[in-house]
């Protein structure tokens, strides 16, 4: 197994084409706004549809924005498992539900396809080869798609078997943005009382060993002011979908186990003030 075809050229998809591109390992793109293929110089032409992506490649990474548009490319005619190829990996990047996991786990093992849960962080750098993979799936699974894994990513954890990536992606996403609203609450003191960010950062990184290592917490607090910022604020309202996206799939995972998780809830409540767009010196106490 050594090529890949990628579905969805997005921050992430677009990312992984360009360094599979770079290392000669890219067989084909497809995603649903032709344009996107300008992301990815020298690429293939865009391909048909998924079917003719699956067609020509070993493997399939499929990087869309949820898990409905991750059965859509799957299924139907044109979609991934119709190029019938038993024995094909699948690489399922995506951060979706478990319950929408095993939909596409059970189509692909019905059409004896191998699928590869893949939660992936580092985005920024997603192409240049600097995206860290949580995969679940089997031992045998993981060494199979090792040539493919190597052209773009810069370390893969295997969490455990099939679902482990996407509970372990799930799971890292729940503490990040936890850490992240608490240091938009800790931004809120030190920027009303004139402490410098920088020196604050330098407080939190501290050692990792004795509570250090927190300074990621500021990472939101510290970007351009958005006022006044078209990119800038298009960028966090972005970062803000993805964010309450990835949220309510932790909050209703947790669901399945009849328990809530009151802090991820909160920091889904206020969406806003975490990701930047309003109250940089505080929400206001109401009543």
């Amino acid at each position: 197994m050594k090529t890949g075809g990628v579905i969805g050229l997005g921050a992430i998809g677009g990312g992984v084409a360009i360094c599979l591109q770079k290392a000669g390992q890219l067989a084909a793109i497809y995603d649903v706004q032709a344009a996107a293929a300008d992301r990815v110089p020298g690429a293939p032409s865009m391909s048909s549809s998924p079917r003719a992506l699956a067609e020509v490649s070993d493997c399939v990474l499929i990087a869309v924005l949820n898990g409905e548009q991750s059965i859509a490319v799957l299924s139907g005619p044109d979609g991934v498992l119709a190029a019938n190829r038993p024995g094909q990996t699948v690489i399922l990047l995506s951060t979706i539900n478990m319950g929408d996991l095993a939909q596409a786990q059970a189509m692909c093992k019905d059409a004896g396809v191998v699928l590869i849960d893949c939660g992936v962080t580092n985005g920024p750098k997603s192409a240049e080869n600097g995206l860290i993979c949580m995969a679940g799936g089997s031992d045998e699974a993981l060494a199979a798609a090792k040539p493919v894994f190597d052209g773009f990513a810069q370390q893969v954890i295997h969490m455990g078997g099939p679902g482990a990536g996407m509970a372990a992606k799930i799971a890292r996403n729940t503490t990040y943005f936890g850490c992240m609203r608490a240091g938009y609450e800790g931004a809120v003191i030190a920027r009303n009382y004139g402490v410098n960010l920088d020196q604050l950062t330098l407080a939190l990184s501290g050692d990792p060993e004795a509570g250090g290592g927190l300074e990621g917490a500021l990472a939101m607090v510290k970007r351009p002011d958005p006022a006044e910022n078209p990119a800038e604020t298009k960028l966090r309202e972005y970062f803000q979908m993805l964010m309450v996206k990835d949220l309510e799939v932790a909050i209703a995972e947790a669901a399945r186990f009849g328990v809530r998780l009151p802090m991820v809830e909160l920091i889904r409540d206020n969406a806003s003030s975490t990701s930047g767009l309003e109250y940089p010196l505080g929400q206001p106490i109401e009543g």
